[in-house]
């Protein structure tokens, strides 16, 4: 922590003397950037993916085995990885086996906007079966654009990638047409023995787009191999997972007067998972931990704005099968999902510069397995048009979900993982207050939140049970998020701050350690800065520093840590595209383990070419 802090006080110092004058906020080149939010935009030992942008997000704890582009854990304010959503344009992009794959999102980062994390009213309206949060993708607009790049670094590593967007001068009326592909590779002995990864990916792109209306027809695969010892166990294990992922999409949006929109879409998704507990053992012809899931789904949504009203509304609807070795227990191997949300708004106008807004409406969330649900979402708000407190609000907001197959379809009495078939359907009722401005210059939002959830499945540890246990706890969450930024002319700068704590009933169940649900940061600090310097250099700092809660089963690395990110990029002045870099990732080489029991990745080195036209 000490090391934060002077890390954090020598930045904020240094960029408010060195770069005192404020302008508007400077951006680096648009193919580049994923997350304005993070400083360094690529992995320094994988290929970039959407999980990538996430890594130092201040909204988003990423908990990650091998690299976060291997599998990684997408954890909202303090949720674990089974109630967290992602979003992609319209659509509920969900794993049906289990969240550990949820991150599996075959798409290149290239062609998708910046992710937004969306909580308490906005994630109750708009995701499918994620009660705490989601992470959303919009579809990046194509332009007449490229690069290429390569990197090599330390143990091993290398990485390749392409991207091309094509703009035709043809269409259809006023609409372009357009299409991007982009391939990708990478290959690494791991930053520890057995920590070694294959990664592949191939993405192609079709768009029709007007002044106010995109439609996107999107397919991607990819292949991932990769190995970590205690990847899902902690039993000294050098096990290993080998992915095969495909999707296929399309997305059409049509913005309106005033704000409104409309969108819709729909998707397939294949995941492929062989698992092997043991990488070195001898497989016979069925190898024990292989599962194929089968997603389809589909959405329309949308904003209608009267002249005081508007209706926000939305459908989903997704069905899922799953074919697996182990997975054979529990009542169903496949169901279908829906979802209804209806919320309309009204606006009164205070005085010249201030309105008062009020959103109250539902959500029904429907299952062929299961009983319905109705939730209630509501939110009061009081805008400005000038000064510093720009947006004030007060919301609460219901939430449900069905558990996924692993913790349904594993063994109740025997195996690695134990599942339990009666597991229900899982509600989360969220209170806030919170508001968003500007302050001297620094733009901001923060919220103060209560999360109550009812029967979330929790995987726990006991001592003299070489397993992991499926059970449902009530929990309550306090917590309290804050971001901030600035730029200057020479320097950006992102602040995050996250508070939080938990109390949980585990229902009688006898619980010595909790792997997701109370694997927590108390105190969680983030620190993004990008620093513009003379002839054509550019520093890029991404710092976390967490107090996490107490485990018995984290004995490596402790509950207190920094993690940074180094990077530098030099654009060369007299080739037009051409950028040189280096990266650092776990700058400090921090032995502390994002999920207890997993060991931590360790310091990887990288230097890379990329060049754009």
């Amino acid at each position: 922590m000490k090391r934060f802090y002077v890390w954090l006080g020598v930045l904020l110092v240094g960029s408010h003397t060195l770069f005192s004058q404020t302008i508007n906020p400077v951006s680096l080149p648009g193919i580049t950037v994923y997350s304005p939010r993070v400083a360094n935009q690529e992995s320094s030992g994988n290929v970039a993916t959407p999980v990538t942008a996430l890594r130092y997000e201040p909204g988003v704890d990423l908990e990650a085995r091998n690299s976060a582009e291997g599998q990684a854990d997408i954890i909202l304010r303090g949720g674990i990885f089974e109630n967290t959503g992602v979003r992609v344009g319209a659509v509920s992009v969900l794993d049906p086996q289990t969240g550990h794959y949820l991150a599996e999102i075959p798409i290149a980062p290239a062609m998708l906007g910046a992710p937004e994390v969306l909580t308490g009213t906005e994630n109750a309206f708009s995701s499918l079966n994620a009660n705490v949060g989601a992470v959303a993708f919009g579809w990046r607009r194509i332009s007449q654009a490229g690069f290429g790049a390569v990197a090599v670094g330390d143990h091993g590593f290398n990485r390749q990638e392409l991207y091309q967007g094509f703009v035709s001068g043809s269409g259809i009326g006023e609409r372009r047409l357009a299409a991007d592909i982009a391939v990708a590779r990478s290959e690494s002995d791991g930053t520890i023995p057995f920590g070694d990864h294959r990664f592949s990916r191939v993405n192609g792109r079709i768009q029709l787009a007007g002044a106010a209306s995109q439609t996107d027809l999107f397919a991607g695969y990819q292949e991932k191999f990769f190995g970590w010892p205690n990847l899902y166990t902690p039993f000294n294990s050098k096990e290993s997972e080998n992915l095969q992922t495909m999707l296929l999409a399309i997305n059409h949006r049509s913005d309106r007067d005033h704000g409104g929109f409309i969108e819709g879409g729909a998707y397939y998704r294949r995941n492929k998972d062989d698992y092997a507990f043991n990488r070195l053992a001898p497989l016979g012809p069925v190898h024990p931990f292989q599962h194929t899931t089968w997603s389809t789904g589909a959405a329309i949504g949308g904003r209608h704005i009267g002249e005081s009203t508007a209706v926000n509304f939305r459908a989903e609807v997704q069905s899922d099968d799953l074919k697996s070795t182990s997975l054979t227990f529990g009542r169903y191997r496949s169901r279908t999902l829906a979802k209804l949300s209806v919320v309309p708004e009204k606006s009164w106008a205070i005085d010249g510069t201030h309105r008062a807004i009020v959103k109250a409406g539902f959500a029904f969330d429907d299952s062929n397995r299961t009983g319905s649900a109705v939730s209630p979402i509501f939110e009061v708000a009081r805008e400005q048009s000038s000064g510093s407190f720009r947006r004030v609000y007060v919301s609460f907001a219901k939430t449900s979900q069905l558990p996924n197959y692993t913790a349904l379809n594993s063994s109740k009495a025997s195996g690695l993982f134990r599942g339990n078939p009666d597991l229900g359907r899982q509600s989360s009722y969220n209170v806030e207050v919170g508001g968003s401005g500007t302050l001297a210059g620094w733009e901001g939002r923060a919220a103060l939140f209560h999360r109550q959830d009812d029967a979330l499945v929790d995987w726990t540890f006991r001592r003299g049970v070489t397993a992991r246990a499926a059970n449902p706890v009530d929990i309550s969450t306090a917590g309290f998020e804050a971001i901030a930024r600035r730029s200057w002319s020479s320097c950006d700068v992102v602040l995050g701050y996250t508070w939080l704590t938990k109390d949980a009933d585990y229902r009688g169940a006898v619980v010595d350690a909790s792997f997701y649900a109370l694997n927590y940061a108390r105190h969680r600090f983030t620190a993004a800065v990008v620093m513009r310097l003379p002839h054509g250099f550019e520093l890029r700092l991404d710092n976390v520093a967490r107090v996490q809660s107490d485990n018995l089963l984290r004995q490596v690395g402790g509950d207190e840590t920094l993690t940074t990110a180094l990077g530098v990029v030099y654009r060369v002045p007299s080739v037009r595209g051409l950028e040189l870099s280096a990266q650092a990732d776990n700058l400090w080489n921090s032995n502390y383990q994002d999920i207890p029991a997993v060991p931590a990745s360790r310091r990887q080195l990288s230097a890379g070419v990329r060049y754009l036209w």
